[in-house]
């Protein structure tokens, strides 16, 4: 017991970082063109793999030696995905909202609610869809060193996701909202404060307790120093909570960067990276 108790304590002495979140698009270029002209995000590296048949492109605001950005992955040949009922959104911060949205209809994207303070509050916000359909929320915010600030996933239970997310990913719970006028309740969960990170959302629906997952939004990826050790801690939160270990810890094939991969309680995905390969590959 005394081992399970010190190795539960390890998520929270980890070095973790959110690293990347992987999805997929009809079009890679068109979605390359769209968020760098639109949301002012930058081209971070590239890479075709025609063995296995897609493509994948990494954009962010920042270098991924610090920062969080979406990994794109293209298949060649399939020029549309289902997103699904649960994945939400993502989100990014701005200093004119109503500027962003203005160059999102120019180049002609989808503006889904205009700029405007959010029900019952004061931060202005808007939401814009991408070419592919995901959502995107805008938030006005000071500067910040990273933009890219959300990624909103719904859940049957909401106690439950917080306790995986704190207790096998070693996240804080930063903030819970409560809006029963909307029958909603929201956890942002995450490694740091969020005007200075990226924070996973996690929206509980009242009454809903699944969602289909679609085959378009795929993982997050987040770092770590030990999978080994990190993918033992999640196997227990597994069996307490529900979820799988869908790859069991170790390297993978041709790249060597030792990986796990699980399902939350809710069947969302997750990578943990090792921190050590991931700076490698980046070289």
């Amino acid at each position: 017991m005394a081992e399970k108790a010190e190795l539960l304590e390890w998520p929270k002495k980890d070095k973790r970082r959110f690293l990347h979140v992987v999805y997929r698009v009809g079009d890679l270029d068109r979605t390359i063109q769209f968020y760098t002209e639109c949301f002012g995000m930058k081209v971070l590296r590239k890479r075709d793999v025609p063995e296995e048949k897609y493509s994948n492109a990494f954009l962010g605001f920042g270098p991924e030696t610090s920062n969080f950005v979406v990994e794109l992955t293209y298949n060649y040949g399939v020029s549309s995905y289902d997103i699904g009922t649960g994945f939400g959104h993502f989100a990014i911060s701005t200093q004119d909202v109503a500027k962003m949205v203005e160059t999102v209809r120019a180049k002609g994207g989808n503006v889904t609610r205009e700029p405007g303070p959010v029900k019952g509050g004061s931060s202005v916000i808007a939401f814009v869809k991408d070419p592919d359909g995901y959502t995107f929320e805008l938030i006005q915010r000071g500067p910040t060193p990273e933009p890219l600030c959300q990624v909103m996933l719904r859940v049957g239970d909401l106690d439950r996701a917080i306790q995986f997310y704190e207790k096998a990913l070693g996240m804080r719970l930063l903030r819970r909202i409560e809006r029963p006028e909307y029958k909603y309740t929201i956890g942002m969960m995450g490694y740091a404060e969020e005007h200075e990170s990226i924070v996973l959302e996690l929206t509980y629906n009242y009454g809903v307790t699944e969602y289909t997952k679609g085959n378009a939004y795929a993982q997050i990826a987040i770092g770590t120093d030990d999978v080994y050790k990190s993918g033992e801690v999640v196997k227990i939160m597994n069996q307490e909570l529900g979820g799988k270990i869908t790859r069991e810890a170790g390297p993978l094939p041709g790249l060597g960067t030792k990986i796990v991969s699980f399902l939350d309680p809710d069947g969302w995905k997750t990578v943990l990276v090792d921190n050590e390969d991931f700076l490698k590959e980046l070289e």
